[in-house]
């Protein structure tokens, strides 16, 4: 369907009193909802990198570079995948405040289950898992601001 079609049957259901229009076939699906409700925008995060390790510290920092603990987390990391944001926004942990968060750490999540919501021009952009995982870190505190690929959570594939 190309945008002509779109916007006449945009016109075709503004000009009704019709609130939602769904139309699906093989290669495509369309939903047009109308109405006060704020729109949620389903959104499959990116392909999911490995989680990098830290930075190498400087020499020029010496109690940093003694201290040999800096050095074992980066090792274990390298098991764990990141899920990035796949836009800029709002990280919200919970679908509102006073909800229970979607997910925790430790919490093994299905493939499309939803994980956090990042808010971007007043579209809350549902973030889901694209594989079976285990919850091992959540990076970004509820309400904080996330840049294009910034870590959001860091999982373990199960």
């Amino acid at each position: 369907m190309d945008i002509k079609d779109i916007k006449s049957l945009i016109k075709v259901i503004t000009d009704t009193d019709i609130t939602e229009f769904e139309m699906e076939n093989e290669e495509q699906r369309i939903v047009i909802k109308r109405g006060s409700e704020p729109e949620v925008v389903h959104v499959s995060a990116p392909a999911y990198a490995p989680a990098q390790p830290a930075a190498p510290v400087p020499a020029a920092a010496p109690a940093a570079a003694a201290a040999p603990a800096d050095v074992a987390p980066a090792a274990v990391n390298d098991q764990y995948d990141t899920i990035p944001s796949p836009i800029v926004g709002t990280f919200y942990a919970a679908p509102s405040p006073d909800s229970d968060p979607y997910v925790k750490v430790g919490d093994v999540v299905e493939a499309g289950q939803t994980l956090c919501i990042v808010e971007a021009m007043k579209l809350m952009n549902e973030i889901e898992a694209e594989f079976k995982c285990k919850i091992i870190e959540i990076s970004k505190a509820n309400a904080q601001p996330v840049e294009f690929g910034d870590a959001l959570f860091v999982v373990e594939k199960v």
